[in-house]
């Protein structure tokens, strides 16, 4: 008896089968033959013109999914008119047909692993910065923000929006300072085993890159502060006033600057292109470039990777 998840990625390594079109006929066909009788006839399963695989669509795709609380729009046309959705439903049909004849297969853990392997395609996609030059670069960057805070959301416990906001202030950085000048490091490695005193140490000012400014951030720019350096708190734009209101509380006013992250950019931007609108979209390539190696040098999840789009 071979264990479902092993039979399953085995026979998804084989029919690559780790993009929408693919993945929609699955776990569609999943759901279309789980009450059917055995041996399955792929015959069954074809439009009367025989140039397309019956009972897939957008909409029982999306109902499938909600079903198992996933919201993206995986493919509007369901994996329908896909290239190769015929021959990949060919084979489905063998392998379910081989394996009813060793064991009755439980359907609903088939469905499941094709829900996860979903879930794993989102998981796996770039964020996309749309370059929109009929907005502000602080708006496009919101925009890319809010990607990242929505895949938070979706899969609880992890950082995209923090990690996102350091790597591009990292990026930045390196368009303005000497090569080899600080230490870049991946963002869920802790200040403490480093011996570092914030997320950047450049010449004597300490950079801290935060989405949540709280009391213990305080503390850090204060032992910043004792130690001679300048603390520099770089964060979301809603969270300035937070961060500035802590440090005021600590009775550190005046004394630790608080940037958001937005201004931050875009000031770089605009500074770069030298003001020149028609070079804006060619310097914030630049950043994400910067960006992307940042992540493949010091991230293991290539979701957080950015893909510029010009508009």
């Amino acid at each position: 008896m071979t264990n479902p998840e092993v039979r399953l990625r085995a026979f998804q390594a084989e029919n690559n089968i780790y993009t929408k079109g693919p993945l929609s006929l699955v776990i569609q066909f999943t759901r279309l033959v789980r009450k059917r009788t055995f041996p399955l006839n792929p015959d069954d399963f074809q439009t009367s013109s025989k140039g397309q695989v019956a009972g897939l669509g957008g909409g029982n795709l999306k109902k499938i999914l909600k079903e198992h609380g996933i919201t993206q729009q995986l493919s509007a046309e369901g994996g329908r008119t896909s290239r190769g959705s015929m021959g990949l439903m060919i084979k489905y049909v063998d392998l379910l047909n081989e394996w009813n004849t060793e064991e009755t297969v439980d359907f609903a853990v088939v469905e499941d692993f094709w829900a996860e392997q979903v879930r794993e395609y989102f998981r796996n996609q770039p964020f996309i910065l749309t370059a929109d030059t009929s907005k502000t670069i602080g708006a496009n960057l919101d925009e890319l923000f809010e990607q990242a805070r929505k895949r938070q959301r979706q899969n609880p416990g992890t950082q995209y929006l923090g990690t996102v906001l350091q790597h591009l202030v990292a990026a930045k950085l390196c368009l303005i300072m000497p090569d080899n000048s600080f230490e870049i490091h991946g963002a869920s490695v802790a200040d403490g085993p480093t011996d570092r005193n914030g997320d950047f140490v450049i010449n004597n000012t300490i950079i801290h890159c935060t989405t949540m400014p709280g009391a213990l951030l305080i503390e850090k720019c204060r032992a910043n502060l004792r130690s001679g350096a300048h603390p520099v708190i770089i964060t979301i734009f809603d969270r300035v006033h937070t961060a500035l209101n802590l440090a005021e509380d600590a009775g550190l006013a005046g004394r630790v600057e608080v940037w958001d992250v937005q201004q931050f950019l875009s000031a770089n931007v605009y500074e770069h292109s030298l003001f020149d609108e028609t070079k804006r979209n060619s310097t914030l390539s630049d950043i994400i470039s910067r960006y992307n190696d940042i992540v493949l040098n010091t991230e293991t999840d290539p979701s957080l990777r950015i893909e510029f789009e010009a508009k």
